[in-house]
């Protein structure tokens, strides 16, 4: 009798688990992810909405969780003692940092000149005046990569188009041989090339920019190699090495996975950031302010501008 239990339930058991087999292969082949894996060339097919999902843009480097993305000291001077400033405070934990392992290869310090390090510093003490995602100016090579926000990406024999959410930014890849433009953009000029199942890019022509909210930047004269490898048909290792020896003392590597979208009608959607910041970036040219004061259950908050010089004839 107790045989025949124990193999009832272990033939229970089986059609079970068979059954979730079955429902996960379902589930995984009914959206866009049940595409080839390869294109008719043969090379691994990267179309489709992608991801980062990790804590990359707040800090490359690994960092504790804290209060807010912006901090004063507290009653005690400790580093972890500090509470949110001011233009955060209403946040809540909206408003907090969290912790990450951080993404920089090797001991995870990235090489900076003395004289970097302090602007690097300083950048992170003045970020909401600064960092240009607040600005919705067009993200960078690499940090468009692992913004908070999808991307997608258009795959043919000779070029590789990226489209991002963020600011509607976008950037193309060259396979084949073109002319370098005339001047430099913030995403720069790449070049790819195949070397096995792993894309190869090379990237120059940049703007100087930053790379996370923690104020991390390179220059002008940084150079970017990126790899994108496949991992499976839905994940792919993303690794960049930055060399800039204006900025740093030797060529370094971020790496993280990044991961394709698995919902049935994934697409782009876009994030017009630009006329979001209106208020944030020219609220202060208005002969009457709009945004000087908020008043909620437990806060009131009150906002005093630092007016701008501004040029004859209104340019900027």
């Amino acid at each position: 009798m107790k045989a025949t239990v124990s193999r009832s339930l272990i033939a229970a058991i089986a059609l079970a688990a068979a059954a979730v087999a079955i429902t996960m292969v379902a589930t995984r082949t009914s959206g866009e992810a049940a595409q080839s894996s390869r294109m008719p060339d043969g090379k691994p097919n990267f179309n489709g909405v992608w991801q980062a999902l990790n804590e990359a843009n707040w800090d490359l480097q690994a960092h504790a969780a804290r209060a807010g993305a912006v901090t004063q000291p507290g009653v005690y001077p400790y580093p972890y003692a500090r509470v949110p400033a001011a233009p955060v405070l209403a946040l809540g934990a909206a408003g907090g940092v969290p912790a990450s392992v951080g993404v920089v290869s090797g001991d995870g310090q990235i090489p900076y000149t003395a004289d970097a390090a302090a602007k690097k510093k300083d950048n992170a003490e003045h970020w909401i005046d600064r960092d240009p995602e607040l600005k919705c100016y067009v993200p960078g090579t690499p940090r468009a990569m692992y913004l908070a926000y999808p991307f997608q990406i258009v795959q043919s024999t000779n070029t590789i188009h990226v489209d991002f959410a963020f600011a509607n930014a976008a950037r193309t890849i060259h396979l084949d041989a073109v002319d370098e433009p005339p001047a430099d953009t913030a995403t720069g000029f790449s070049r790819g090339t195949w070397e096995g199942d792993s894309l190869l890019v090379s990237t120059n022509e940049l703007q100087g920019d930053w790379l996370d909210r923690a104020g991390n930047f390179y220059s002008e004269t940084a150079h970017m190699v990126e790899r994108f490898t496949p991992i499976t048909a839905d994940a792919i290792r993303y690794e960049v090495t930055i060399d800039d020896p204006n900025v740093f003392t030797q060529p370094w590597t971020i790496s993280m996975p990044l991961y394709r979208r698995l919902e049935s009608n994934a697409q782009l959607l876009e994030y017009p950031c630009v006329e979001f910041v209106e208020e944030f970036m020219y609220g202060d040219a208005r002969k009457t302010q709009l945004v000087k004061h908020w008043e909620g259950d437990s806060i009131i908050v009150d906002i005093t501008r630092r007016m701008r010089a501004r040029p004859v004839g209104g340019a900027r």
